[in-house]
């Protein structure tokens, strides 16, 4: 058992109130709802000054590490060795045994985790909660997540998964047997005064799901389409172009470099380098009709189903449900991104590959990772496993690592994987293809905690879910949406349906387990042809010195007048989809000439490649860095080292600051303070570094830059975006005034956690630099400060703004400045530590840690430009696999193994994580008996 629970507890006590996050912006009726709870919870934090529980209470969940445990229906017995960080490595002699040890270590340190994770995927969120979830409840049980999970697993999962599955959760219910609440978890102590919620047992389709809230994370450019309908209002073709430039290729490489799809065979093959440029002749914006089927970064094709006033209320209802959906949800798709990437031995000093890897997510507590390490004392047929790395509490095997032969990374592809249709509706069916066609319809009921149940009818068109029937407002806007004069009579209104791969049943979880036992490149390539959702960068390396990459995923393919980019009429077959991109036409890349492979979110494959994947790749910031920085190291014949590769990930660089930096000290500002703050930017190296004052200011005029150049400018619904995406210039009076705003847009903003476009805005900007004279320069007055006409004129307005910004936040002295002052990570336990008073979340939430980096930096500590400077997206772990020796590779977590608020291993990485630093990570089974810190048997 641990025995040191002082230190999380301390740090809370001793944490100053200014310093805590602010309370929630939210519905006040959920905080309402909570006040019981957090009373019981203010007792048990009472405990950190000689309060009212005992210590042994507290410890009634702390899971059992040393000794030995009974576990019935175990075949044989199993170890389960803890390092000093609490990180569990098994070993089985049965792949049952392996994963149903596997589910009951998961549940010891993480079950209401797991819990809260199975019902938001089954849209059971108020079972626990109450009716302050009815509404995420509605629009989950709409989109079906867990009705889909129950389709694969009785349909599509191969034999040995299901008994992967079934094994785990076996594991998971032998840990619950016999416990009440409080011996499972703080959180059920609590929730135990406000309801009589009792978990049940675990199901495999529990397991499942959880790949659906993963897909939904990552699912592409759903609020792309969105914002590009809604940006018609206001902006033409032309406008909107300039916000969604053509990607880069000409100075950021796509991941694939050598290789082309050959028109004959039909498939990708290895071969000469592609550098990027080709035919695409993707055209045409918002309601243009326009042609071609290329594959750049245009802002869409095809025919547009009119964006009046009645769609774009729909649209802007929509993102609204989107975005009050919970953070453990995601943060939404929206700016996500990744790093991995491989160096070949002939570039590293070991002579063998060097692989790494940090997704980045929304910071979440506990993380949303769970290191541990599964190992057969002998691989055979009767146990195949010998792995190690990152998976997901609650689900069986590793999502990331390495097993005895081959490691793998993942980053978001960004294909383009969901599309939105606007559907004619008509008395109890919809129109299409001239006819009218009866909705497919279930009637689903919300359990609610405290509460009287609710009752909700699903309808689906052929093209997916109607999400507007989740909103009262949707459904009576959706009866004036106006179309063009192609669509059908208005009639009884329009809705909005959803295509999405995650919807249509799948064989991912098959491709966990192939992957876990996959031997070589051949084993690794034809496991990841399983990997159907979400679509995912692969990059590979094996001990044999091969490194490779590959393109997985159920890509659709579209008629010539549909790119995804915008919603379409789904009254309309000719923008059904049309099938899938076959596997073998999918890129991929095989020991490259280079020596090395990166992916960061970039375009995966050049112009030439005829389908369109995506209208909206991430533009290569952190891919084209990352690139540099290798090919600085391997210059001349250097080599790259495991500690090369951690430092890389760390990079804070700024591009942006790179272009605008030399214009900017070119101001004449003329007052003297800020001149004073503008000329820390002369010499600065454009690093953002935690204690780095150029960095503070920069990024506040950066801030600034887009709050001027855009804000006003953009339709009211993309500047409200229910987060207070833009403070509006124009009623600005004063640095008083505008700090008052700043404050708050800034809380707001980090309350909803949404990123604001990543990279994208770096390339609208670099674009406009060169037209001074453009109209996004131009500003109108604000208060005593005048209107800017041209380019120069703005950014002296941004220099002035930045300055009273941060004199308010940081004070008048300069010296005092730094980036971490401002660049700070919370970390929020996401339920009941993400609404209440204050003192709830010193009992489940930690912070601030003061960080360096940036939005789309390669040590990418995301920021929303739109509404302040905290840390809402993080590399939610980072890893570094050596393939020369296994035992020398590294790893951290975001927080630590534990989901127990008072364990001493809730956030014991944390300060590592946040100081760049990575632990050993040991493999060999002699690396962990040196390393076990704590050993339990498991016997049948």
């Amino acid at each position: 058992m641990p025995t040191d629970t002082t230190a999380s507890t301390g740090q809370q006590a001793g944490a100053s109130a200014e310093q805590q996050p602010g309370t929630s912006g939210r519905k006040k009726g959920r905080r309402a709802r909570l006040f019981l709870i957090v009373l019981v919870l203010a007792l048990i934090g009472g405990l950190a000054y000689g309060g009212y529980w005992t210590v042994s209470t507290v410890r009634a969940s702390f899971p059992q590490t040393s000794g030995s445990i009974t576990l019935p229906g175990l075949a044989g017995p199993v170890d389960v060795k803890r390092d000093g960080y609490g990180i569990p490595q098994i070993y089985a002699s049965s792949d049952e045994d392996l994963f149903m040890a596997q589910g009951y270590v998961q549940a010891q340190d993480r079950f209401y985790e797991m819990d809260v994770r199975r019902h938001m995927t089954s849209g059971r969120l108020s079972e626990m909660f109450g009716a302050g979830q009815v509404d995420n409840d509605e629009f989950l049980r709409t989109l079906g997540w867990d009705r889909v999970a129950k389709e694969e697993y009785d349909k599509k999962l191969s034999p040995a998964t299901k008994k992967y599955l079934q094994a785990y959760a076996k594991g998971v219910n032998a840990y619950l047997e016999g416990k009440e609440g409080k011996e499972i978890s703080l959180e059920y102590a609590a929730l135990g005064f406000e309801n009589d919620y009792k978990p049940g047992e675990w199901t495999p389709v529990d397991s499942v799901a959880w790949l659906k809230a993963m897909a939904w994370d990552l699912r592409g450019n759903m609020q792309d389409e969105i914002d590009r309908a809604l940006m018609t209002s206001r902006l033409g073709p032309k406008q909107i172009a300039d916000l969604y430039p053509a990607y880069p290729y000409s100075r950021n490489k796509p991941v694939v470099q050598e290789g082309q799809y050959d028109q004959i065979t039909g498939a990708y093959e290895q071969g000469e380098s592609t550098g990027g440029t080709g035919t695409g002749t993707g055209t045409g914006t918002g309601t243009e009709t326009g042609t071609g089927t290329g594959t750049g970064t245009g802002t869409g094709t095809g025919t547009g189903t009119g964006t009046g006033t009645g769609l774009e209320s729909q649209l802007t209802g929509l993102q609204q449900v989107l975005q009050d959906l919970p953070t453990a949800v995601g943060v939404n798709g929206d700016g996500i991104g990744s790093n991995s990437w491989v160096v070949a031995g002939k570039h590293t000093i070991t002579g063998k590959p060097l692989l790494a890897n940090d997704p980045h997510l929304s910071a979440s507590l506990p993380s949303v990772w769970y290191q541990m390490g599964l190992h057969c004392r002998e691989v055979s047929a009767d146990c195949q496993y010998d792995v190690t790395g990152y998976t997901f509490a609650g689900m069986p095997g590793v999502i990331i690592g390495h097993n005895q032969e081959i490691a793998w990374g993942l980053t978001n592809s960004g294909v383009d994987v969901t599309d939105l249709y606007l559907e004619k509706i008509t008395g109890d069916g919809y129109q299409y293809d001239g006819k009218v066609v009866p909705f497919k319809t279930r009637e689903e009921t919300i359990e609610v905690a405290g509460g009287k149940a609710r009752k909700i009818v699903v309808r689906e068109t052929g093209n997916g879910p109607l999400l507007s029937d989740r909103s009262g407002d949707l459904v009576r806007t959706g009866k004036k949406a106006t179309v063009d004069s192609a669509a059908p009579d208005r009639g009884d209104g329009y809705g909005v349906a959803l295509r999405w791969t995650a919807l249509d049943a799948g064989r991912t979880m098959d491709s966990v387990f192939a992957i876990n036992r996959a031997k070589d490149w051949d084993d690794f390539r034809e496991a990841a042809t399983l990997f159907e959702v979400p679509s995912q960068n692969l990059v590979f390396a094996d001990t044999e010195g091969d490194i490779g990459y590959t393109l997985p995923g159920k890509i659709p393919t579209r008629a010539e007048n549909h790119d995804g980019s915008i919603p379409a009429p789904g009254w309309d077959p000719g923008y059904e989809w049309t099938g899938w991109i076959e596997q073998d036409a999918l890129p991929y890349e095989y020991n490259p000439d280079r020596g090395y492979i990166v992916t960061a979110n970039q375009a995966v494959v050049g112009e030439d490649y005829p389908y369109t994947l995506t209208t909206d790749w991430g533009y290569g910031a952190r891919s084209q860095r990352i690139t540099d920085l290798i090919k600085s190291k391997i210059k001349d014949g250097g080599k790259i080292s495991t500690d090369d590769m951690r430092q890389m990930q760390l990079d804070n660089f700024s591009s942006i600051a790179q272009t605008l930096v030399p214009e900017l000290i070119k101001i004449d500002t003329e007052d003297k303070d800020v001149r004073e703050a503008q000329k820390l930017l002369e010499g600065w190296d454009y690093t953002q570094d935690a204690d780095s004052a150029a960095a503070a200011y920069f990024n506040s005029v950066w801030r600034n830059i887009l709050k001027l150049a855009f804000g006003h400018k953009l339709p009211k619904e993309l500047r409200v975006k229910g987060q207070c995406l833009w403070v509006d210039p124009v009623n600005d009076t004063g640095p008083a005034d505008q700090a008052d705003k700043v404050r708050e847009c800034g809380q707001r903003a980090a309350d909803q956690a949404q990123p604001d476009g990543g990279d994208r805005w770096f390339e609208v900007v670099r674009k406009l630099m060169d037209k001074e004279d453009s109209s996004w320069w131009k500003t109108p007055k604000a208060g005593t400060r005048p209107a800017a006409d041209n380019r120069d004129e703005l950014f002296k307005r941004a220099l002035i703004d930045a300055r009273w910004e941060l004199t308010a936040k940081l004070g008048k002295d300069i010296d005092t400045w730094s980036w971490g002052r401002l660049h700070r990570l919370f970390l929020k336990n996401q339920t009941l530590g993400t609404e209440g008073p204050g003192f709830l979340q010193y009992m489940l939430n930690r912070g601030p840690w003061k960080l360096g980096g940036g939005e789309a930096t390669v040590n990418a500590t995301g920021w929303n430009a739109a509404g302040g400077y905290g840390v809402v997206w993080v590399p939610s772990m980072r890893m570094v696999v050596n393939l020369g020796d296994l035992d020398k590779s590294r790893w951290i977590n975001l927080t630590g193994a534990s989901g127990h608020a008072y364990s001493a291993h809730y956030v014991d990485q944390t300060e590592k994580w946040a100081e760049g630093e990575l632990l050993e990570w040991s493999y060999s089974r002699k690396a962990v008996d040196d390393s076990t810190s704590d050993t339990l048997q498991l016997k049948p």
